[in-house]
């Protein structure tokens, strides 16, 4: 894909870790498709939500921000399958545990929304 797709990708991905660390269903919503799948592979833990109720499991939660939680994330890949649909493998750690999402992007318009994010996390170990 081109270098644009690439950083306009990036630029989602640091909306997504923001606005998961601010816990701001306004922000993710910028980056969501509304038919979004999201899919909790934890044993033990399995989920599957849509969007509406995955906003609102956030805008239920203390923010990590606000707990002085730092921000600790990576981008470990970004995968382009066409230029309609990627595939970003991300880790990140809050509300200690350290995640590891699996998140499908498709073109929405003009932008690039997450339409499936799944996910598995482990307790923290420190």
């Amino acid at each position: 894909m081109t270098p644009a797709d690439h950083k306009k990708v990036g630029e989602l991905m640091e909306v997504y870790f923001e606005g998961l660390h601010q816990a701001d269903s306004n922000m993710l919503r910028r980056v969501f498709h509304p038919q979004l799948a999201y899919i909790c592979a934890t044993e033990g833990d399995e989920l599957n939500l849509g969007l509406e109720t995955y906003m609102s499991r956030v805008d239920g939660r203390e923010p990590p921000a606000r707990r002085g939680d730092p921000r600790e994330e990576e981008m470990l890949e970004i995968a382009f399958a066409s230029d309609r649909l990627a595939r970003v493998s991300a880790r990140m750690t809050m509300m200690g545990r350290d995640f590891h999402d699996l998140l499908t992007l498709v073109r929405y318009g003009t932008e690039w929304r997450i339409v499936a994010k799944v996910f598995s996390y482990v307790p923290r170990k420190d």
